[in-house]
This record gives C-alpha cells, structure tokens and sequence, in this order.
C-alpha cells in the first residue's frame, strides 16, 4: 500500500478499499486483468476498523460472523485469520420498563402475553418475506404495498405491542441504524431475508453473532491488499469519472488521473454522490444515491481487570429500551481477563455530547446492566461513525419507504463500463462483511465477462 502517483493507465479502477473492493481487486488479478484500487482513507477495510484496547484488538466497526456467511469464513481461513466463539454461557440481561431481569435465549424473559405477542408478529414478519425476491423486491407482488410504509407503520397496522415494537426498535438501531420509523418494510422484510431469516440474523449461538475475529476484522483487510501491494493507493478520494468517446474511463482523484476500460465503485450509495460523472449518469442514478442514506451507529467499549460479570453468572449479553447503550456483548479474550464489554449506543444521543459526557453515559448504561463495578474501567473507547469526516455513517443503508420500488433496480445496474459493488448491493448477507465479498466477487465477474468479450 502506498500513496505515491497513479499510473497513466490500467485495464481497471476499484473506488474504495472495503471489503467489496478488495475482493473485487483480488478475483481481478486472479483472472489476470491489471487494477489499481484507489482509497479516500489512509486505511484499508472501509467499514471495518480495528483499534487496541487495554492490549486487545477490538473492532469499532464490523464485528461478528456465523453459520452460512461462507464468503468471509473462506476468506478468512485462506488469509490464516482465526475466529473464536462469541461468549454465551450464563444468563443475558434486560433493562426494561425499568427493572433489570435475566432470561436465556434470544427472545428476552417478558411476560406471557408480550412473548405471544413477539412471536405472533415474528410469525407474520416471515410470512411476508416469503414473497418478496431477494435479488428484484420491487417484483414482488405486494411491493408497493410495502415499500409504501415504514416498519413502525406495519408493525402498528398488524397491532404489536408496545413491547414488541420496542424490541423491534433495538432490532432497527443494530441493524440499520435507525429508528423502525425511517426504514420502508420491504427493505426490512428482503434483508432478513437476505441474512436467512430473523432467528439466523439475531441470534449468537447458530446466528450471525455466534463467532469473532480475536485479532479484529480489519486484518483481513490488510491482508487482502497486502497482496495486492502497489496496486492500492491510500489518500486518494475520487472525484470525478470520465466516459471518453472511445469507450475510455479517466477517473480523477487527489493522487492524479488513471484511464481505465472499467471502473467498479464499490462505496455505499448514498456515497456515489460525491463523485463527479462525465457525462451524467442515467437520473435514476443521482436519485438512487440521494434516497439510499446511511444508518448511524456507534460503539462504546470498557475493558476491566477480569469480566467480572461471568462470575455472577452472567454472559455480558444485554437489552435495553433506555439509552445511551442498547446492546451488549462480552468480547474478551478470556477468564484471565482483561475483562471488554462492548456496548452498541443510540447515535442520535451518543454522537452530539463531548467525549468525557459520552463516557460518562456509556459506563452509566453497563452500570445499570452490570452492577457497579462497571463504573471503574481500565481503559474506555467508543467511535461514532456518523461524526467522520471522510464516507461517514454506518452500519449500512437505512433505506426509507418508496426507495426500493422507485430505484432499487438501478442499485447495482452497469451503465458504459461502470459497475457497482458494496454490501447494500448483495443478494445473500445484505448489509454484512460476507455481503461485502460476494458482491466485490460479483461485480469483478462481470468486468471479466466484459473485458474477454
């Protein structure tokens, strides 16, 4: 990796060092083609980052991994990047309506009519999603219908409870960032779908949460582009691409200028905006990226002499309906200690306080869950995605009501040797870094088909 002068020319440009990137740079020069992959960071990995914490690699974006995302797990064993399983054992937490109770299993210890209530609507949320199609929503045969409404506005038209759709909020929060309110239903019901329904999705032990990554996600990142070496320029954000009248693409970014026969923009879509097409793209392009935000989410870690909580029985595993922090996990290297809490906070009153006050408030929310002891870590780190600068937001697109029957089928659409690549692109594990793979894997299939033609 460097950031030295681009080359005049290469058969192609990948925009962005992510995940889908990457993979898209690797299959490339698999089948032989030159690329050049220019990033606007000064890192690799894009939505995944790995800081150190009381000594211990922790991921301040993407994180987890399970049964079925066989894209990433594959990739990881032949990078020589090892997975542990997430802690589970002993009982999980719930703040709720104020009061503090343990449960097992991934629906929380409610009463009896709430927990009726949350399977009924389970019942009917996996009855929808039956008919939608994962790789063209906007054919299914309800998908007005759908697209028309918001989650919150479903969830209220089928009369869940007030409990069920707060936990379908926290759902909301960690998975798109955002409240159910901002997300069209049929965007809702096609990325479970996606991820293999609710239960796989959610769940730890079997789910998508069931193993990690003890040196970080991001590893496998630098590993990726490692191989490729020099071919990935750091510092370069692309400003512009330009469609020659030979059928030549000049991509324009802060390092200089490179022609290519084709580019792959693999970047979110509300991120396409930022660069500069010559001539325009198609309209439906520009609306696209204007109606396919970023959630918000952030991330709050404490790290303590040992995980106290797994002497109390506990799993480090929690809800809560009151924020900042709204969800937890234990991921900590083991018994010994150090002892690391990570805690998914509500973005929408986390990111605007100082960084003492969000502290403050983060350890308050363990303290309520854990017990006092939390209130004295040895070491605190939190990241807000949506405050950064460069390509801010995240985990993925929150995409709001009518945007999938209006412009989803121009999402991933090729348009004059242009392809698009990104998570929110892919047709299996939308959303996650096993959707990143597939779908830099995807588009580097259809370059090759192009450039062998």
């Amino acid at each position: 990796m460097t950031a030295a002068s681009l080359p005049a020319s290469t058969q192609v440009v990948v925009v962005g060092a992510g995940f889908a990137g990457l993979a898209a740079a690797r299959e490339l020069v698999r089948h032989g083609h030159d690329v050049v992959v220019l990033e606007g960071r000064d890192r690799v990995g894009g939505r995944s980052s790995t800081a150190t914490l009381a000594g211990v690699p922790v991921d301040l974006g993407g994180t987890f991994v399970g049964p079925t995302q066989d894209a990433v797990l594959e990739l990881a064993r032949e990078l020589g990047c090892q997975t542990v399983p997430t802690y589970s054992r002993g009982k999980n937490l719930i703040r709720w309506r104020g009061r503090v109770r343990s449960y097992r299993s991934t629906i929380p210890r409610l009463s009896i009519l709430e927990l009726l209530d949350v399977s009924r609507i389970q019942w009917r949320f996996d009855r929808v999603a039956r008919r939608v199609p994962v790789d063209e929503p906007w054919r299914a045969p309800n998908a007005a219908e759908l697209d028309g409404q918001s989650l919150d506005q479903w969830l209220r038209s089928v009369r869940a409870s007030a409990g069920t759709r707060d936990l379908m909020a926290i759902m909301a929060r960690v998975t798109w960032g955002c409240e159910p309110d901002a997300v069209s239903m049929l965007h809702a019901v096609r990325y479970v779908k996606a991820a293999g329904g609710l239960d796989r999705m959610l769940d730890v032990e079997g789910g998508a949460q069931q193993d990690r990554f003890p040196g970080g996600t991001q590893q496998i990142a630098v590993k990726m582009a490692a191989e490729l070496g020099s071919r990935v320029v750091l510092g370069a954000p692309v400003r512009g691409i330009e469609r020659q009248a030979d059928g030549t693409l000049t991509v324009t970014c802060d390092r200089g200028r490179v022609d290519a026969r084709a580019v792959i923009v693999a970047i979110p879509p509300e991120h396409r905006a930022a660069i500069t097409f010559v001539p325009d793209l198609p309209p439906e392009y520009g609306k696209l990226a204007a109606h396919w935000p970023q959630g918000s989410l952030s991330k709050a870690y404490a790290a303590y002499e040992t995980p106290f909580w797994r002497a109390d029985g506990y799993s480090g595993e929690a809800l809560s309906d009151e924020g900042p922090v709204f969800i937890t996990f234990d991921v900590s290297p083991s018994d010994d200690g150090p002892g690391i809490l990570l805690g998914f906070t509500d973005a929408r009153t986390f990111d605007p306080l100082p960084p003492g006050q969000r502290r403050e408030r983060a350890l308050a929310g363990f303290a309520t869950l854990f017990g006092e002891a939390a209130l004295d870590p040895i070491d605190y780190l939190d990241h807000c995605w949506g405050a950064e600068e460069f390509a801010p937001g995240g985990p993925t697109a929150a995409v709001p009501p009518g945007s999938w029957t209006a412009y989803g089928q121009w999402l991933r659409r090729p348009v004059d040797g242009i392809y698009w690549a990104g998570t929110e692109t892919a047709d299996r594990w939308t959303g996650f870094l096993d959707g990143a793979i597939r779908s830099g894997r995807r588009a580097a299939e259809e370059v090759h088909r192009q450039l062998t033609a």
